[in-house]
């Protein structure tokens, strides 16, 4: 009788335990699995405070990129309060950075990005919005992210430029999850809710 107390006493403990462990297996199994897509290349530019900002004061950092201008009359606005949600997020954290680089330098000088970002509700510390030769941010662009960007004289606003965000972990990598077949997407789509949501959990698997 003693050894029959003693196997159900062993049998609950077992159950109990098991119960505890599987929400535990489940949450660790659906991390996403973050791949490497490239390197960020250099870069030096000026921020909305007149501070050169480079590729080194983002060292250790989480951060994300976007491309846009200011006087954007359609995705940018979407891109921008997209954007003020990761902000918001992660407020606090002064491991979460932005860079917002204006496809529009000639228009977009510090002064502009300035009151720009203090009419968006831009608060964190280290969201630079940056400015400088628009050859050096367009090769960026175009080469350094494969995020298109270029002049439209016949589009509103002048320019065509990418609505995609691109996640970079504390060592200067791209960073990306993959698709529901594997494949890396690559880049996070700053137009959609959903982009945004998977952005915010990927932040936070790297932080």
């Amino acid at each position: 009788m003693k050894n029959s107390y003693s196997y159900i006493g062993i049998s609950l403990v077992i159950l109990i335990f098991g119960i505890w462990a599987v929400p535990k297996i489940v949450k660790t199994l659906s991390k996403p699995d973050l791949i490497t897509v490239g390197q960020v290349p250099d870069f030096n530019f000026t921020d909305q405070n007149g501070k050169a900002i480079s590729n080194t004061d983002y060292a250790g950092k989480v951060y994300v990129v976007e491309f846009f201008f200011t006087t954007c009359p359609d995705i940018c606005p979407i891109m921008t309060e997209n954007m003020k949600k990761i902000q918001d997020k992660f407020l606090g954290n002064p491991n979460l950075a932005i860079a917002s680089f204006s496809i529009d330098p000639t228009h977009d000088t510090p002064e502009v990005l300035k009151e720009y970002a203090k009419k968006k509700g831009i608060t964190k510390p280290q969201w630079h919005l940056l400015t400088g030769e628009k050859e050096e941010i367009f090769k960026l662009a175009n080469e350094g992210f494969n995020l298109y960007v270029g002049d439209a004289a016949d589009v509103e606003g002048g320019f065509e430029h990418s609505g995609f965000f691109a996640l970079i972990d504390q060592d200067g990598n791209i960073r990306s999850r993959k698709d529901e077949n594997g494949n890396p997407i690559v880049y996070y789509d700053g137009l959609d809710d959903k982009g945004i949501q998977m952005l915010k959990e990927d932040i936070k698997e790297l932080l």
